[in-house]
């Protein structure tokens, strides 16, 4: 039988673990952020063990908000790795002692390379605290582990110092949802950011006839497009409204004159618009309430055609 009591006590002496960093925010935080954000190279995470493996998740962390980092493990370093260490590079070290070997001989190269170093450990007073530009006290009063020895609410308290300092880092660089789909593109949260203008048709692409356009003409645009569809606009691309299979089924129930029908006497006025900076899925919601399949996208106050989204669009990014 599962020992509760001991894994309620798991989770409440992790959280309190976290809890207590809370203050332990100061100037030197604030200091570590601003490194991190001047930083021109790449942000270098080592660590040792479970360190590491925290290293590994907080690196994966900067690089999906738009600082480019990667982790480097410290005893293949030793051994030909710290090459990869350059002078404009931040190193941000994980030991809990500050005594680990493996990292304690990264600090004369990093030194002398003139790279910065950043410390997250449970000893300010160690060698690696005392060799940082900036030590951050990431200190717990006890481990979760029953028999005290199995690093957890240590892990958990680095793990959580290296979202806050990602999370302040994103703020300081005005890191926005649409570089977040940016760098996710084929990720679920990516699609739910992507931006209309990144899908829609434009260009030749852009199935659109002026006003006057005949019959003929519309025939042929909307065919060589393939999106069912085409945009009628005036002299200066403003849209005048839209021509769809459906509208062009409904004059052929009255066929006279009408291939000396204009675009302009065949189209539908005022079609459902939206801007390109609106997101992909709210588009597909309109598409979905309103039953069509095909959205204009304008731009400007005289609502010049900047292209079209199709359904089709929407269902190759994975979101239909």
């Amino acid at each position: 039988m599962a020992d509760l009591a001991l894994a309620r006590k798991v989770l409440q002496t992790e959280a309190s673990a976290i809890l207590a960093l809370v203050p332990r925010l100061d100037e030197r935080f604030a200091r570590a952020v601003d490194l991190l954000h001047e930083c021109k190279g790449r942000v270098i995470l080592t660590g040792m063990g479970k360190s590491g493996i925290i290293c590994q998740k907080i690196a994966a962390t900067f690089a999906s908000t738009g600082t480019p980092a990667f982790f480097l493990h410290p005893a293949e370093a030793i051994h030909g790795d710290l090459g990869v260490v350059a002078s404009d590079d931040v190193v941000v070290a994980l030991s809990y002692s500050g005594e680990t070997g493996e990292v304690l001989r990264l600090l004369e190269r990093i030194r002398r390379l003139g790279a910065k170093l950043v410390a997250i450990t449970g000893k300010p007073s160690s060698t690696l605290a005392k060799a940082a530009d900036i030590a951050l006290d990431c200190s717990v009063t006890e481990e979760a582990c029953p028999l005290n020895l199995v690093p957890t609410a240590s892990t958990t308290a680095a793990l959580a110092m290296g979202d806050a300092l990602a999370m302040a880092l994103l703020t300081a660089k005005g890191f926005k949802e649409e570089d977040f789909a940016h760098l996710h593109p084929g990720g679920e949260l990516g699609k739910k950011l992507m931006r209309v203008e990144s899908l829609m048709q434009t260009g030749e692409e852009c199935p659109i006839v002026r006003a006057a356009a005949n019959l003929r003409d519309v025939i042929y645009e909307m065919s060589s497009k393939k999106l069912g569809m085409t945009c009628v606009v005036d002299e200066r691309n403003g849209l005048l409204g839209i021509i769809t299979d459906g509208d062009l089924r409904r004059h052929m129930s009255k066929p006279e004159g009408l291939f000396d029908r204009t675009a302009e006497a065949l189209m539908t006025r005022n079609p459902v618009v939206v801007d390109g900076s609106m997101l992909a899925a709210e588009a597909l919601n309109i598409m979905e309430s309103r039953k069509i399949t095909s959205l204009v996208v304008v731009a400007g106050p005289d609502k010049a055609v900047a292209g079209v989204v199709h359904l089709h669009d929407l269902w190759r990014t994975g979101l239909v």
